[in-house]
């Protein structure tokens, strides 16, 4: 039964962690505008603009790589219960 709630605790682990790191790209990126700048006068806007989408753009790793493991997780937790449905069964 230690592997059962191990293997709940990792994917509670995995799951806060991508819910993390959701939220703190989303809070990078709120400010972020898709913008056409057309006057030379715009410079500042532009230069702001842009770092924030370099910033957002750093991020962008980190969240796929985050969403892949809890993915991962959740294959092994349901792999883990059709495999322990099919051992009850074979009974």
């Amino acid at each position: 039964m230690e592997l059962v709630l191990v293997m709940w605790a990792l994917w509670a682990v995995s799951f806060f962690f991508m819910a993390g790191v959701s939220i703190v790209a989303a809070a990078v990126g709120r400010n972020e505008e898709a913008q056409i700048f057309l006057a030379d006068s715009s410079n500042h806007e532009r230069s702001e603009q842009a770092a924030i989408a370099a910033k957002v753009s750093k991020m962008r790793p980190l969240k796929m790589t985050s969403l892949g493991i809890l993915g991962v997780m959740t294959l092994l937790v349901v792999g883990y219960y059709v495999v322990d449905v099919f051992k009850q069964f074979a009974k």
